[in-house]
């Protein structure tokens, strides 16, 4: 008889807790297409929230009309998912505040020369 262990292989279980500041490493992977500039830094991430290994983050988008939003959306939730160890990922959208570029942050808004 095998020995079974309470951490499945592959899992990541045996990894610690997720932290917030590891997520929002993380998002800085996720770039706006169009500007090609990552959503941390354009002030696109309102909180992150971490329960264990489970991610939620709120985010919003440039305008309710962005045509990247759904692909920023994926882009951010797939990339969560590549941290070892994570659960389970909710990106939730939301508008309230409405982002402004104000948001951005203020060595990007000045690069852009905002």
């Amino acid at each position: 008889m095998s020995d079974e262990s309470s951490v499945t292989p592959g899992s990541g279980a045996a990894f610690s807790d997720i932290s917030v500041d590891q997520a929002r490493l993380t998002l800085r992977k996720v770039k706006d297409p169009e500007l090609n500039l990552n959503i941390i830094d354009l002030g696109l991430v309102y909180d992150v929230r971490v329960n264990g290994n489970d991610v939620d983050v709120d985010m919003s988008l440039t305008s309710p009309g962005c045509p990247s939003g759904p692909e920023i959306m994926s882009d951010a939730e797939r990339m969560l998912k590549t941290m070892p160890g994570v659960g389970n990922v909710t990106i939730n959208l939301v508008w309230s505040p409405f982002w402004t570029p104000d948001r951005i942050e203020p060595r990007v808004r000045a690069y852009m020369g905002l």
